[in-house]
């Protein structure tokens, strides 16, 4: 008898996130056939998939927009980052958390709620997850055009998110908000997933570490399990500077944006990252921690308002 033990499901995810309990495959592939000749036994005897393969990864992130979101024709083109749903989802619902400690009445829910995504990929996860987790509208923007044209399709197939979801191209790769939010446009939150790594040498690296921990020595030419290309990965100065820079941008629309957040996932950054906020004079800033099974984040979100303010502003835009 072999000696090895079935993994434990993971439940570290928020508690409304919708694959905490793991993953009913007779259902995603119900959902989406194309799924199905990519699941089989893993190696604990598990119905799984072969998460070192980038097709059967895009196949199971397909499945479960169709299953649990209702978003159909999802599509990325090849070689862009293809992130994993329920990582992707404890963000939403946390940011969902944090806008409620605000509202007497718990999670502001409805289009009413306006969300910006800065640099929202060619996949739009985040803004599909939010539109349909708690009908929020979204702004998506980035700098690479062919995301935003991707992005445009993914509406396109999905007309129910036409009134959910707009697209913006940010035409400066140096900026974040500005040339994105316009003049009197206000957003309850911002949200982003900051490029990783300093280089596009570190981001390869790091990938060929990856690639051979899911390989185990099998060889053959390294591929992104999850994609990803140079502007999705790598930024110069890397996650630190990019969120530092959000930081100092984000002051200039202090009384646009209620919640400013990003991911952060190096933890050492944080100190850095909270000093800065004090020196630009933000008035409130909150880290809260996620676990996805071994994998450690955080949200970092801020505010320059004051309470009276804060108060004023979900009375008449959530009222």
């Amino acid at each position: 008898m072999s000696d090895k033990k079935k993994p434990l499901i993971k439940t570290n995810f928020h508690p409304r996130n919708k694959h905490r309990e793991g993953y009913d495959f007779g259902l995603l592939s119900k959902a989406y056939p194309a799924l199905e000749p990519f699941v089989r036994p893993n190696k604990y005897g598990n119905i799984s998939i072969d998460y070192g393969d980038p097709q059967a990864v895009k196949a199971l992130n397909t499945a479960l927009l169709a299953a649990h979101y209702d978003i159909q024709d999802w599509d990325i083109p090849d070689g862009y980052l293809c992130p994993a749903i329920p990582g992707r989802s404890d963000y939403i619902h946390y940011i969902a958390d944090l806008l409620s400690y605000v509202n007497t009445k718990g999670i502001p829910r409805g289009p009413q709620i306006k969300a910006l995504d800065i640099g929202a990929g060619a996949s739009a996860v985040y803004a599909l997850v939010g539109a349909r987790s708690y009908r929020w509208s979204f702004i998506a923007s980035d700098i690479d055009k062919k995301a935003i044209d991707n992005i445009d399709k993914i509406i396109k197939a999905n007309p129910t998110l036409k009134d959910h979801l707009k697209s913006r191209h940010q035409g400066n790769p140096k900026k974040m908000f500005k040339g994105v939010i316009q003049k009197d446009e206000y957003y309850d939150v911002s949200i982003c997933n900051p490029p990783y790594y300093t280089s596009a040498e570190e981001a390869k690296a790091s990938t060929t570490r990856k690639f051979n921990n899911l390989h185990k020595g099998k060889g053959g030419p390294v591929v992104s399990n999850f994609g990803g290309n140079n502007k999705e990965l790598w930024c110069e100065g890397g996650e630190l500077y990019f969120i530092l820079n959000m930081i100092r941008e984000s002051k200039a629309f202090e009384k646009q944006v209620l919640l400013f957040s990003s991911l952060v996932s190096n933890k050492d950054h944080l100190d850095h990252l909270t000093d800065e906020l004090k020196r630009v004079g933000a008035t409130q800033h909150q880290v809260v921690k996620m676990a996805q099974g071994n994998k450690r984040s955080r949200i970092l979100s801020w505010t320059f308002l004051n309470d009276k303010e804060i108060k004023a502003w979900t009375g008449y835009r959530w009222a």
